[in-house]
């Protein structure tokens, strides 16, 4: 494993919108003795599939998992996450933004915003807006499962690719598996936001069908988790 090297992961059909997302990538900051690579994996027969494939094709210690129709707008990416990565090595990964609990149906917004922690820019057809969330107070608030748009990992631990074969809750998965593994998962301070989510009209066909595989496996989990922490936080 290589210390010294970050390298991003999407998964991609679309080359324009690939491209525009490396160019963002290639105006960020690059840490002294660091190096920076992309894989972009084209036909993927789902998320988890294509990001396992990324990640054992890297030696790169540090991951950023993203979709590409994300821009990182912080030049200060790099150094940020490694500063918190190294302050912090309980910390497995972080996002933009991610749900402190989860809704009784297993849904990450189904009774509202309220459960959410952290901040983006959006970009939505013909309406742009700035997406803050609960803000988050420290260097980090812990969360039980990020948004996929962008997830940064200093550790590698295997996408569920047996359970989840399609484009959803991939992200809510995989972050419980690191919190299983024994790291943390959190959202970042940020003064404004590090990313701008071009996300035009999302496709939710297989949404519902994955929720129901999530709460299968993960809703014991999500009940407990609940319990400890929905008394610190009010809708």
């Amino acid at each position: 494993m290589n210390s010294h090297k970050i390298c991003f992961i999407m998964c991609s059909n679309d080359e324009f919108q690939a491209r525009e997302c490396q160019i963002y990538i290639e105006q960020l900051l690059v840490p002294e003795n660091y190096t920076v690579e992309v894989l972009v994996v084209n036909g993927a027969e789902s998320m988890t599939d294509g990001y396992n494939e990324a990640m054992n094709a890297s030696d790169a210690k540090y991951k950023v998992y993203l979709h590409h129709d994300v821009m990182i707008i912080n030049p200060g990416f790099l150094n940020d996450m490694l500063v918190l990565f190294k302050k912090y090595p309980e910390v497995g990964m972080f996002g933009m933004a991610g749900n402190e609990t989860v809704a009784e149906d297993g849904g990450m917004w189904s009774d509202g915003l309220w459960r959410r922690t952290g901040e983006l820019l959006a970009d939505c057809i013909f309406d742009h807006s700035y997406s803050l969330f609960k803000k988050v107070e420290g260097d980090y608030a812990e969360v039980i499962a990020l948004d996929g748009l962008l997830m940064a990992t200093q550790y590698d631990v295997p996408w569920r690719g047996d359970l989840f074969k399609g484009w959803d809750y991939y992200d809510a998965s995989q972050s419980i598996e690191f919190w299983k593994a024994g790291y943390k998962v959190v959202v970042p301070h940020m003064d404004v936001p590090w990313c701008l989510h071009d996300n035009d009209v999302l496709n939710i066909a297989g949404y519902d069908t994955w929720k129901k595989v999530f709460v299968k496996e993960y809703g014991e989990f999500c009940r407990e988790w609940n319990q400890k922490h929905e008394g610190n936080h009010a809708s």
